[in-house]
């Protein structure tokens, strides 16, 4: 079985919550109601990497958003650029908050999770995660205790691939040693995870929620395989 992560196994901070900590990190304070608008138009623009896509995508960004999950460099110009469309006190904290997004404590899992993957391992099924991304994730999984059920990470800035490119997901079953005909993508984007499907994949989609708004969405998931 393949998940995708941001959306389907993890979800990201609020765009406020990853603004309040780079600002306590770094030591700068603004005015409660500037905050608050800050963040507000830090999530319309779409700087949050995880978070809500950009109201409005940039001309000038246009080329390098199309793109932004198939290397490092690509994926910080992208949400950087996106980022400095809204005024900060230092312009030093667009780069601070990248930085926070790809920390563990960013991250928070859904709550069905982790009993889904142990569920899992404990069926003899392999397990891979294929995400769009610009980082390496495997900290946040460590970090929250779900590496031990994970057995292949397919990361598109690793191979230069982003989904919903067929190759990306051909790499993650190879790497399971699977049949893609007997495999189950999970996922939360009908775009990008659809493209499974170009390979005989079945593919399962869940809602890309807030935590707190989605406890359980992921044990179905368990009736899919034997």
């Amino acid at each position: 079985m393949l998940f995708d992560f941001s959306g389907t196994l993890f979800r990201v901070e609020s765009t406020e919550s990853w603004l309040r900590a780079v600002l306590d990190e770094t030591g700068h304070t603004l005015p409660e109601p500037e905050l608050r608008a800050t963040a507000r138009s830090l999530e319309a623009v779409g700087a949050l990497p995880g978070g809500a896509s950009p109201v409005q995508l940039p001309a000038h960004l246009a080329g390098v958003w199309a793109v932004r999950d198939e290397s490092a460099e690509l994926h910080r110009a992208a949400y950087t650029g996106l980022s400095r469309q809204v005024a900060l006190p230092d312009p030093a904290l667009y780069d601070s908050l990248y930085e926070r997004h790809m920390t563990p404590a960013a991250w928070s899992p859904y709550p069905d999770a982790a009993e889904v993957l142990r569920v899992l391992r404990e069926r003899g099924i392999g397990v891979g995660v294929v995400s769009n991304i610009g980082w390496d994730l495997r900290p946040v999984f460590r970090e929250h205790g779900l590496d031990r059920y994970v057995d292949a990470y397919v990361l598109s800035y690793e191979h230069g691939v982003q989904k919903p490119d067929p190759r990306l997901f051909s790499v993650a079953c190879a790497a399971l040693g699977a049949d893609p005909r007997q495999v189950v993508m999970v996922g939360d984007s009908k775009e990008a995870d659809g493209g499974a499907a170009a390979l005989g994949c079945r593919v399962h989609y869940v809602d890309h929620l807030p935590v707190t708004d989605r406890p359980d969405a992921l044990l179905p998931v368990l009736h899919l395989v034997g």
